[in-house]
């Protein structure tokens, strides 16, 4: 889900104004990564609850950064189209919940593995 998040992401930020690519185009794209990459860093720790779970933390955080920059988007008019700030933003959300179940998830059930 984080992956198709990045690419739809990318896709809108293509579309934002000239000022806005370099500025809050560039953040948004950076912290949708950054949600992808650091859940992906934190299962090759996965052996290390504690790392494991501080970087389920940081991903969240990059998903709540996301959610920040698409709604700065919107409510400057830069992002103009509500149908796609509505979908992207219930995306980002449901993404949110469904990191906040995992991390309670390998919270209760970790077992290291390499």
């Amino acid at each position: 889900m984080a992956n198709k998040l990045v690419l739809e992401i990318h896709e809108m930020a293509l579309g934002l104004p000239k000022f806005e690519m370099y500025e809050e185009g560039s953040q948004i794209r950076k912290s949708s990564k950054n949600v992808k990459s650091t859940i992906v860093e934190g299962y090759g720790r996965k052996i290390y609850k504690s790392e494991y779970l501080k970087f389920l933390v940081y991903s969240l955080a990059s998903n709540d950064e996301t959610k920040d920059h698409l709604e700065n988007l919107y409510y400057t008019k830069s992002l103009l189209d509500q149908k796609v700030f509505n979908r992207l933003h219930d995306k980002v959300e449901t993404l949110g919940k469904k990191i906040r179940k995992y991390y309670g998830w390998v919270e209760l059930n970790h077992i290291p593995s390499l």
